[in-house]
């Protein structure tokens, strides 16, 4: 535990939230000094109730009074930014858009190349004496008709900011909903917002963009956004959305107060990619604010997703083609006491297939959230960067910047360089992104509830965990929620009731009142709120657990550095695409989080005479104290070590079984949930520690990981009926009993699971053995048959329309695919 003036002293730099009274807002910058007199001095929400019509029907009128009149900031008349929601905003928007050169000259590329391929069908005669003209008329009806196909796609496409009656509206709807849900109300920290509006007059001064680009865990993301941007004013940034929820009423609504609809996946439709990129030019030419989600879609697990790059490849053109001279990126990070769609969450990474939004859902969904109390949301904004600075940044690293880097996508030089730039601008948004991110009460409690021995933790001992590790954040340069100057225990009391009893259980009738997690799976996204600090502590602890689990005396127990280092650098890899590491490299990193860790008592380190360290191994003080520091941090990584077990094991069941033959191809889904299966099989027959192992999004990362290393390959085939397919590659393909056919434990792919497995936890339930590779290796092979079985005798009846073998047109690919991965093979980064 933490000395009490470290606490307060912490406490102290952060920020307060804003405070809004009546139509004033009030800023307190982190420098405040307390009320005198006793009274503490607390934060207030951005946003708070609106009156009652039951309980106060004067005060509720008088309210909805006020936004239809457009009373004070109401109005939404004076603000920061270029002008939105007038009468003709959209046809403006449309005809900007249609006007593009870019658009104009992507509408004759098409057109001529439509009628050069019907003078090669003979559908025009060359030799015809009108052959030119004829040529030139057709070429007019094609122009015409995709002008019409265009104005058709910017139409349903663009946001329609045309009503300031109508966003008045939405925005007193809006926040009546959100803050019966968030009963605490949406919190952001003064200074930050203050930073935001000073960028924000000088970006509108310049007619430059700020590109908002926040985390994404719920629908709510993007509503708070806004609303944020309402109530400061500030113009509404146009909102990237998906066409999934542009369903009847609901769809409208929200097209209306600023989203843009975008299809999921754009294939090979040139004039949509296009339209795309003519809209985002022309919003960024003309300064409009911009919000995209950086990770695509919502993360069901809690934890950041890695990067999506289809927006922001957009937007990267139009910075490097000169059509936009600069914008401004602010990273936003959104946090939630509860995430209203965690339930949904659970069931779809158990395997249960996502429902198609619809306004039926939504609305039942909708009331049934007005009942709930789920605390409040904090929102936090990252200092804003240009653009255009960052992007010189990375071209002049290049050792040569190849030409047509906006234009020539296909060119591999152009994708390699193009991608590096996206990468890069990926992970640090991400990294200023988790920077900062605060931990809110929920995170705490289930972060401490999922890493401690036994069935349950008393009061007393939950406040005492939540208060070393809120320490532990905050000496990790991360950021906890404040609430003024409230105790521990009362902090703890707010979470545990926002968390409610069917994430957190109670024991009572004992000596004292005695916690416990009841759906462990549900509770586990909300520890993945705090990973992202310990990811070092937790990779380093579970490298040492090599050694630590064997037992003996302490000496026993101790770890080479070399030893270390290796299987760090293993596991490193092994979740390269599932964590963000930093940028400065395996030997730094592992050292510096060494380091701390000797300066928090935790690991004993000896070196030589040159002061290197040579042995590692854990500290008497750790010991003294029961292994619970050092087994916090491996109880964080223990789910994912075992879910990328869970993964390994199931590839052994990809090899052909005896007599079948070995050029089949399994449908790349059908594997993934033929290991869900798998692992919820072993979990309840003791060979898995971890349900969580199963998720649905952690086995699908590893099966990246092991696609990336070439132990299996995916090939996607053109037709898009057809879903990806996947095969063992035969160097890793294990080898098999020849009088039983039964798989071996042994070779390459056995050798690869076994590494996964010495960092694995062992527990009452299971040792690994002899005993445990036969059964596994059994079940998981049963299952792989009966992949093999429904793949050639479901194409053989017809029921299966997914072709077991791969055409020619897929073989060539796979090829191509082949030799462009092995040349970025060596491309990657490490803890």
């Amino acid at each position: 535990m933490p000395p009490k003036d470290e606490t307060a002293e912490a406490s102290n730099n952060s920020a307060p939230d804003l405070q809004i009274l009546g139509d004033e807002i009030t800023f307190q910058p982190s420098g405040y000094v307390e009320p005198e007199g006793g009274q503490e001095g607390k934060e207030e929400a951005l946003m708070n109730q609106f009156a009652s019509f039951r309980a106060e029907p004067l005060q509720f009128l008088r309210e909805v009074s006020m936004y239809v009149s457009g009373q004070g900031w109401r109005a939404y008349d004076n603000v920061i930014g270029q002008p939105v929601f007038y009468s003709g905003f959209s046809e403006n928007m449309k005809s900007m858009v249609l006007s593009t050169p870019l658009l104009q000259k992507r509408i004759t590329q098409l057109a001529d190349h439509r009628v050069g391929v019907e003078v090669k069908e003979g559908l025009i005669n060359k030799d015809d004496k009108d052959f030119a003209i004829k040529c030139a008329q057709r070429r007019n009806i094609l122009e015409s008709s995709l002008q019409e196909v265009a104005e058709k796609m910017t139409d349903d496409m663009i946001c329609k900011m045309e009503s300031k009656t109508f966003i008045r509206g939405a925005y007193y709807i809006t926040t009546q909903l959100l803050t019966r849900a968030y009963h605490q109300g949406i919190h952001v920290s003064s200074e930050e917002v203050l930073r935001l509006r000073k960028v924000a007059d000088a970006a509108a001064k310049k007619k430059q963009s700020i590109i908002f680009l926040p985390s994404h865990r719920s629908h709510v993301d993007y509503v708070s956004l806004q609303l944020i941007c309402y109530r400061l004013g500030l113009t509404l940034p146009v909102v990237v959305a998906g066409d999934n929820l542009n369903f009847p009423l609901v769809g409208s609504f929200l097209q209306h107060a600023g989203a843009m609809w975008i299809r999921r996946s754009f294939g090979d439709d040139a004039l949509y990619s296009t339209v795309v990129q003519s809209y985002i030019d022309t919003l960024l030419q003309e300064g409009y604010n911009f919000e995209c989600f950086i990770e695509g879609g919502r993360s069901r697990t809690g934890k950041l997703l890695p990067p999506k790059f289809g927006i922001l490849s957009f937007i990267l053109d139009s910075i490097l083609s000169g059509r936009v001279d600069d914008a401004i990126v602010c990273p936003v990070s959104t946090q939630y006491d509860k995430v209203i769609e965690t339930e949904g969450y659970v069931t779809e990474l158990l395997g249960v297939p996502k429902k198609k939004e619809n306004l039926a859902d939504f609305v039942s969904g909708g009331s049934s959230v007005l009942s709930l109390k789920l605390g409040r949301v904090d929102v936090r904004f990252h200092e804003p960067w240009s653009l255009r600075k960052f992007v010189d940044e990375q071209l002049s690293r290049l050792s040569s910047i190849p030409p047509g880097l906006d234009t020539d996508h296909g060119n591999p030089e152009v994708k390699a360089a193009r991608g590096k730039i996206l990468r890069t601008m990926g992970y640090k948004v991400l990294g200023d992104i988790n920077a900062v991110s605060v931990v809110m009460p929920t995170a705490l409690i289930g972060t401490v509830l999922l890493t401690l021995r036994g069935r349950g933790v008393g009061l007393q001992e939950l406040n005492r965990r939540v208060e070393w590790l809120t320490a532990r954040i905050r000496a990790k340069g991360g950021r906890v929620a404040h609430f003024g100057n409230a105790p521990t225990a009362e902090i703890v009391d707010r979470g545990l009731e926002v968390l409610g009893k069917d994430l957190v259980g109670i024991v009572d009738g004992l000596a004292e009142p005695t916690f416990y997690a009841v759906d462990r799976f549900q509770l586990s996204f909300y520890r993945n709120m705090t990973i992202h600090l310990f990811i070092y502590e937790a990779l380093v602890s579970a490298a040492m657990y090599v050694k630590v689990k064997r037992g003996g005396g302490p000496s026993m127990q101790d770890i080479t550095y070399e030893e270390l280092k290796d299987q760090v650098l293993f596991l490193s890899s092994l979740f390269r695409g599932e964590f963000i590491f930093g940028s400065a490299g395996l030997s730094t990193n592992l050292d510096n989080t060494l380091r701390g860790l000797e300066a928090d008592h935790i690991v004993r380190l000896d070196r030589d005479e040159n002061g290197q360290i040579t042995t590692a191994g854990l500290s008497a003080e750790e010991r003294k104290a029961g292994r619970e520091n050092y087994d916090f941090y491996c109880f964080l990584i223990w789910p994912f070590i075992e879910a990328s077990w869970l993964a390994a094991v199931s590839l052994m069941g990809l090899s052909p079984p005896p007599g079948t033959n070995e050029d089949i191809w399994i449908e790349q889904n059908k594997a993934q949930n033929s290991a869900q299966l798998l692992g919820k099989t072993l979990y309840h027959q003791g060979d898995l520690s971890y349900f969580e192992a199963v998720n649905k999004e952690t086995l699908k990362n590893s099966y990246t990981r092991f696609q990336d290393d070439h132990i299996v390959h995916v090939v996607k085939s053109k037709d898009p009926k057809i879903p990806p397919r996947l095969q063992l590659d035969p160097e890793w393909r294990p080898s098999r009993d020849p009088e039983t056919g039964a798989l071996l434990a042994e070779g390459k792919l056995w050798d690869f699971t076994e590494k996964i497995a010495s960092s694995r936890r062992e527990g009452k339930n299971r040792r690994d053995g002899a005993t445990v590779s036969v059964r596994v290796l059994r079940l998981t092979d049963e299952l792989g048959a009966k992949l093999y079985t429904e793949a050639v005798e479901g194409e053989k009846s017809g029921k299966n329309k997914v072709p077991s073998r791969l055409s020619l047109e897929d073989q060539e690919a796979h090829k191509k695919d082949l030799r462009r991965k092995k040349k970025k093979r060596n491309q990657r980064a490490h803890l």
